[in-house]
């Protein structure tokens, strides 16, 4: 892994905790909060792409 692909395996890791979060709060919590997390997912995806985009 090259350094400069840091920063986006970072994001991905994040997104895919969010993901996982999401899940269990869904099953074992509340479904209005495990959906409230679950946007989180496309949201640092977005952001994600935002930062890599060539300038």
């Amino acid at each position: 892994m090259k350094l400069n692909d840091l920063p986006l395996a970072l994001f991905l890791v994040a997104a895919f905790i969010s993901f996982v979060f999401s899940v269990t709060l869904w099953f074992f919590v509340d479904k209005d909060t495990g959906l409230f997390v679950g946007l989180w997912v496309p949201s640092i995806l977005a952001l994600a792409a935002a930062i890599r985009r060539p300038r």
